[in-house]
């Protein structure tokens, strides 16, 4: 299946046969477009929010097929590829759409914040599942910024546009955080893999043959985004994925730094580092003291 590039909305709008109000931001509704192949895929060059009212066709990022249903919403950042594919026999997809170039960002406060909002690099199995009340939330701010498009451009139009996406995307934010704890089962099996995976890291040797492992690894090994892995184990723990990663490694070296035969090179190697210096500033950094001091007031 060939690619087809949307790097601009424009394009993105003639593709599906809507009409394009502005080229920065747009709102489109897919209960009556024109062209909807049976099988697409394509690389946006712009932010994607789409909020699905039928599961009329399946969404694959990658390799992995996404996780969603009706009423959901997934999110796709610039330069992302996804394939979709009309369901046989299955409803004609309906969803509501908001296009958002980052060009359209520039010189706002939303263009220094819009990395904070994390869901647009979740990968797989991460749609956004909303309750009643959040659909309608979602689908009132959609319609507001669709409303101002209909408004004639004055020096109020972006200001507003640009606030209504933020709020938005603030709604998406905290209706991801009721996504974590609703499914607190699901998490803390998550976290249970975690430290599992922590301890078989260092305790295979892994560590020792391949470096330091980073958040992207243990998030590939439980089938989760690095994003989204790390937003969970924020969430669930008050700490981050890396900081986690951090004190595994800080337990492991107490114990090893209590062996008296253990030389402080053959301890940051099996620990993972490259060199001796870089455990000792590492150890130093997050303990308050060097290696050498600790086995000595220990």
């Amino acid at each position: 299946m060939d690619i087809i590039k949307a790097d601009t909305i424009e394009q993105y709008n003639r593709f599906f046969g809507f009409h394009t109000q502005h080229p920065l931001v747009s709102v489109v509704h897919f209960d009556g477009s024109e062209n909807q192949p049976d099988a697409h895929k394509m690389t946006f060059g712009f932010y994607a929010l789409f909020l699905k009212k039928t599961v009329g066709c399946t969404i694959n990022y990658g390799k992995t097929m996404y996780d969603y249903d009706d009423e959901t919403v997934v999110c796709f950042a610039p330069g992302q590829t996804i394939a979709v594919h009309r369901i046989e026999d299955g409803p004609a997809p309906e969803a509501d759409a908001l296009l958002f170039h980052p060009d359209f960002l520039h010189r706002t406060p939303l263009a220094q914040k819009i990395r904070q909002y994390t869901f647009f690099s979740y990968a797989s199995n991460e749609a956004l599942h909303l309750s009643v009340d959040e659909r309608i939330i979602i689908q009132d701010y959609i319609g507001k910024i669709a409303h101002e498009l209909e408004h004639p451009i004055d020096k109020f139009s972006k200001p507003l546009i640009i606030s209504n996406i933020e709020v938005l995307l603030n709604y998406c934010m905290r209706f991801y955080e009721r996504q974590f704890i609703t499914r607190e089962e699901l998490n803390n099996d998550v976290l249970v893999r975690f430290e599992r995976l922590l301890d078989e890291y260092w305790d295979s040797g892994m560590a020792e043959r391949y470096g330091l492992p980073t958040v992207k690894y243990f998030a590939d090994k439980i089938c989760l985004s690095p994003n989204y892995f790390g937003d969970l184990v924020k969430a669930e723990t008050g700490k981050t994925a890396r900081e986690h990663i951090h004190l595994k490694i800080v337990e492991k070296a107490k114990n090893a730094l209590f062996e008296p035969d253990a030389s402080i090179k053959q301890i940051a190697d099996m620990l993972g580092f490259q060199y001796p210096q870089h455990f000792q500033r590492f150890f130093k950094k997050e303990v308050g003291c060097t290696p050498k001091e600790y086995r000595i007031n220990s």
